[in-house]
């Protein structure tokens, strides 16, 4: 009986840690999958030229990939592993994000001072909207009626009404937005600046900031200190948030915006993202060229995944 019950242990932290990582290679120009299981990469995926941004259809059966200087958006089949279709986009896509329907992909197109919104369905262009200059950061409201952009130089939050597709309001952050993240319930939208060194944190409604989080880390130069990408828990206890050459992610309570801890990771900390039961959260670190691995439970690190030159970024799916 004692061994069954062992078994049945196993058995079941297997199934829960069963995930797979993707992870776009900027450098190398290839997608890396991770089996979390062993924590090594099995699979090492060709793709178009620079690819940045990268996130899962709605039924999780492709992988949409910002190919950058490609100017398109590939679609990755995730089950013969092949790029079966390119979707449109404007000069230099960098951050999408879908609707909650997954009919339309919002695109952030640098170069080009654009948002693209693709039809996934059609593979064609809905419309592209005028934004400020150097656009990045994109993600749609939980409820599908908002989209924000930021832009890098303009230094602003930019809401898009979705049926419209009208820039309806500015929020000016500070120097250098990056990335962008919606709350579960879509009532606040916490917000990167690369630069200014915080993390904002905007009320939806008001599309007025309520609140900001500053980083101090002993020893590190405050100008290597530049958040760039961020993670919400579902349950709204943590907020996550890669601090870029500070090789640091910081560990942020949600509620009361106070840093908890920071935990050393790879160099040039990027992106981050959640295995499905939130129990592992996993980063980028460009350049030193692997994916770190946090215990979210113990907010420890445990350990360091080689992938290609350059990765950036991240999407994970339950294994089958």
């Amino acid at each position: 009986m004692k061994n069954k019950i062992i078994t049945a242990a196993i058995l079941s932290s297997s199934i829960l840690l069963a995930d797979t990582i993707y992870v776009s290679n900027e450098k190398d120009n290839t997608i890396s999958v991770i089996d979390s299981l062993t924590n090594k990469v099995t699979e090492t995926i060709k793709v178009g030229q620079r690819p940045r941004g990268i996130l899962l259809n709605n039924d999780k059966t492709q992988l949409y990939i910002c190919a950058s200087d490609d100017d398109t958006v590939q679609v990755l089949d995730l089950k013969t592993k092949k790029i079966i279709h390119n979707l449109p986009s404007g000069e230099d896509p960098e951050q999408f994000a879908l609707t909650p329907d997954g009919k339309e992909l919002y695109v952030s197109n640098e170069d080009d001072a654009i948002v693209t919104v693709v039809d996934t369905v059609n593979r064609s262009v809905v419309t592209q909207i005028e934004v400020g200059v150097e656009p990045e950061g994109m993600a749609v409201s939980p409820d599908g009626t908002v989209a924000i952009n930021t832009t890098e130089t303009s230094n602003f939050l930019h809401w898009i009404d979705t049926k419209t597709k009208k820039i309806i309001h500015n929020t000016l952050v500070d120097q250098r937005p990056r990335h962008i993240e919606f709350t579960k319930s879509g009532d606040r939208v916490w917000a990167s600046s690369e630069i200014g060194g915080t993390v904002m944190i905007v009320d939806s409604t008001t599309k007025e900031s309520i609140g900001k989080v500053s980083f101090k880390i002993p020893g590190i130069f405050k100008d290597l200190i530049q958040p760039v990408g961020i993670k919400l828990t579902s349950d709204g206890k943590y907020a996550f948030v890669a601090l870029g050459p500070a090789n640091h992610v910081a560990v942020v309570d949600a509620k009361t915006f106070k840093v908890i801890k920071y935990l050393l990771v790879g160099k040039r900390v990027w992106m981050l993202d959640f295995a499905q039961n939130e129990k592992k959260l996993y980063t980028t670190n460009g350049v030193s060229g692997d994916v770190s691995v946090i215990d979210v439970d113990s907010l420890k690190v445990e350990k360091t995944i080689p992938v290609g030159r350059y990765p950036w970024g991240l999407a994970v799916i339950p294994s089958k």
